[in-house]
């Protein structure tokens, strides 16, 4: 067993439509931010005692979350109007929001320029809407928004080359943007299957690993975009999280409900841990090495330990 249930935080029931999306840990805090899309508002669960703290509301369709413990911040996307939420992890009530793109999604962040990127989904009616927005955190500006070839999906920053890398749906692409230059693309390589979900990096091997659509899950060189290895996944995939410490790679899969563990040197899957029907986001602690499922039906984050 790699995953072991240990325990299970029920989480407010969903005033409408939308269930849970992306989710951020604070490990110096020992806090858990997960996107409660149905009731626009960020849902808060302690790490140390897995209960849940209380929601952080006004943030309409909220998205994406993400953590700065460098700077102590917690970034949300707001897809229902168009913003980004920025706050201090210990004053919520400080929330700023800041203006960005179509239907911003996935969030990636450079602590050394404080520089936050937003990819947007935009809307295939509205041309010119597949964008990815920079903006300037301690500004609290938009400072780009860059175009890119189609819809968005995650997004990583790696610290090393300076980079940003993000996922295009279709044309299956990763688009990557340098920070030092946030008003165009660098460069782009195209993703050999079809549909680039997930993503990941480690840092420590260059690797960029990618979940599709096409039930593939992908290593990729991050400097070049050459192909690595690949292994099939059950499903289509949708959130991602790489453990470097054990060299663990976890994917959610909605439906069935599926989570696929596997170890990455050989990208070899190790577990299949079944969740609920549309859990297709996780949380990852790696502090704790702690997986998170978020279960849409029955308003719950399963815990599992990583045993390694």
């Amino acid at each position: 067993m790699i995953l072991e249930q240990i325990g299970e935080v029920k989480l407010p029931a969903h005033a409408k439509p939308g269930g849970f999306d992306h989710a951020a840990v604070h490990g110096r805090r020992g806090r858990l931010y997960v996107a409660h899309t149905a009731n626009d508002a960020l849902d808060v669960i302690d790490c140390a005692t897995n209960t849940y703290l209380g929601s952080i509301p006004g943030l309409k369709g909220v998205a994406g979350a993400l953590v700065s413990e460098e700077h102590d911040l917690v970034f949300t996307s707001n897809r229902g109007e168009n913003t980004v939420g920025i706050f201090p992890a210990d004053r919520e009530e400080a929330l700023v929001k800041v203006k960005v793109g179509l239907r911003p999604n996935g969030l990636a962040y450079d602590p050394g320029r404080r520089l936050l990127l937003a990819a947007n989904v935009g809307d295939p009616a509205t041309p010119g809407s597949f964008t990815v927005s920079m903006v300037d955190v301690a500004a609290g500006a938009m400072v780009a928004d860059v175009p890119v070839p189609g819809r968005t999906r995650w997004a990583v920053f790696d610290s090393e080359s300076g980079c940003f890398y993000v996922n295009i749906a279709d044309p299956p692409r990763i688009v990557v943007i340098d920070a030092a230059n946030t008003g165009v693309m660098a460069r782009t390589f195209a993703v050999p299957a079809a549909g680039p979900h997930g993503l990941d990096l480690d840092a420590a091997t260059g690797r960029l690993f990618c979940a599709c659509d096409g039930k593939t899950l992908l290593a990729l060189d991050s400097r070049s975009g050459s192909e690595l290895a690949r292994t099939e996944l059950l499903a289509v995939p949708d959130v991602i999280f790489f453990n470097r410490n054990r060299r663990h790679l976890y994917v959610a899969i909605g439906d069935p409900g599926l989570i696929e563990v596997f170890e990455t040197d050989q990208m070899r899957r190790l577990e299949t841990v079944r969740t609920e029907t549309g859990a297709h986001t996780l949380g990852f602690d790696p502090s704790r090495h702690a997986v998170y499922a978020f279960l849409p039906d029955t308003h719950r984050a399963l815990i599992y330990a990583d045993r390694g």
